[in-house]
C-alpha cells in the first residue's frame, strides 16, 4: 500500500469536537489537504479557515478523500457515520482507509472491517489517549487494530497527531486497549479527588500539597493535569462525563463477557452517574470531586 504523504494524500476528517478540530488541526498544518464535515458546522468554522473543505455528509467526506479519519460520541454515531445510508463507507472507493478514533466497541470495529472488506475497504480502529491537552499539544498515545500493510501506511498520519503510536494487533484490539487505559484512569479519578478532599479537610493549601506529591510515587497524568484545574474550580471539559460513563460501560459489558470481576470500575461507573445526575454530564472528567463534595457535605 502507498504511505500517506503530504500533497498525495487527501484526507477526510468526521467529527471536529474538543479533541478531533486539534487533530485535524495538526494534518492541515503539516500540508495535508482535507475534507471535514461535523453535525455543527460552527465548530468546524476554524479549520475552513485553515483551507479545510466542508463536505454536506460523511458520504461525501469519503467521495473525496484517501484517509477518512472519525472522532465522534457514542458507538451509534460511529455506526451512523461510517456504516449508515450516508456514511463514510457508503461513499469511500476501493482502496480508501477508514480509521475510527472514537472509544468505542471491540465488536463494532471487527463489524466495520466486515462491511468494509466487502467493498475493497481498508478499516482501522485507533482510539486515543491524552485528553484536550494532548490533542492540542500532538501529544496523544493512539492504541490501532488492524492489518499491518494498512497501519504503515497511513503512520505519517497518526505521527501528526500522536507522540505513541503502537499496533496493538486485528481490528478491535485498540478499543481493548483503550479500555485498559480507561480503567486504569477510573480508579485513578477517585484516588485524587479523595485525596484533594482529605487534604482541603484537613486544612492543607493543596497547592503546595500537589507540589510534595506530584513528582513522587503518587504522581499521575490525572493529578497533575487534572488536580490543578479542580483547585481551580474550572470543570469545563478536556474530555466529557458522559463520554466516560459510556467508556466504562463498555469495558463493564466487556469485562463481563469475559467473565471478569471488576469492582473498582463499577464503583467508580456508579459515582459517575452520580456526576451526571448533577447535570454534569457536559463537564470534564474532575467534576467527580463535586459528587464526593455532596457526599462529604463540603461546600466551595
Amino acid at each position: 500500500m502507498q504511505t500517506a504523504a503530504p500533497g498525495t494524500t487527501r484526507i477526510g476528517w468526521i467529527g471536529t469536537g474538543v479533541m478531533g478540530r486539534s487533530m485535524c488541526g495538526h494534518l492541515l498544518a503539516k500540508g495535508y489537504h482535507a475534507t471535514i464535515y461535523s453535525r455543527t458546522r460552527e465548530k468546524a468554522e476554524d479549520l475552513i479557515a485553515k483551507g479545510a473543505a466542508w463536505a454536506a455528509s460523511p458520504r461525501e467526506v469519503a467521495a473525496q478523500s484517501d484517509v477518512v479519519f472519525s472522532i465522534v460520541g457514542f458507538p451509534a454515531d460511529v455506526r451512523e457515520v461510517l456504516l449508515g445510508h450516508h456514511g463514510a463507507l457508503a461513499g469511500a472507493a476501493p482502496g480508501t482507509v477508514l480509521v475510527d478514533m472514537t472509544t468505542s466497541e471491540p465488536s463494532l470495529a471487527v463489524e466495520i472491517e466486515t462491511a468494509a472488506k466487502a467493498k475493497g475497504v481498508h478499516s482501522l480502529d485507533a482510539p486515543v489517549s491524552g485528553g484536550d491537552i494532548g490533542a492540542r499539544n500532538a501529544a496523544l498515545s493512539i492504541m490501532v487494530g488492524g492489518d499491518t500493510a494498512v497501519v504503515d501506511s497511513v503512520r505519517p498520519l497518526l505521527e501528526c497527531m500522536g507522540k505513541s503510536i503502537v499496533h496493538q494487533g486485528p481490528s478491535g484490539s485498540g478499543h481493548h486497549t483503550k479500555m485498559v487505559n480507561q480503567i486504569l484512569i477510573a480508579g485513578n479519578m477517585v484516588g485524587v479527588c479523595e485525596a484533594l478532599l482529605y487534604g482541603f479537610r484537613a486544612g492543607l493549601d493543596v497547592e503546595k500539597v500537589l507540589q510534595s506529591v506530584g513528582g513522587g510515587a503518587a504522581g499521575s497524568w490525572s493529578l497533575n493535569n487534572l488536580g490543578p484545574r479542580i483547585i481551580k474550580g474550572d470543570f469545563e471539559p478536556g474530555f466529557y462525563v458522559e463520554h466516560f460513563i459510556k467508556d466504562m460501560g463498555i469495558a463493564l459489558a466487556e469485562a463481563k463477557q469475559m467473565g471478569l470481576v471488576v469492582p473498582g470500575l463499577a464503583l467508580t461507573h456508579q459515582l459517575y452517574l452520580a456526576v451526571q445526575a448533577q447535570g454534569m454530564g457536559r463537564k470534564g472528567t474532575q467534576s467527580l470531586i463535586l459528587a464526593l463534595e455532596h457526599i462529604a457535605g463540603i461546600k466551595r
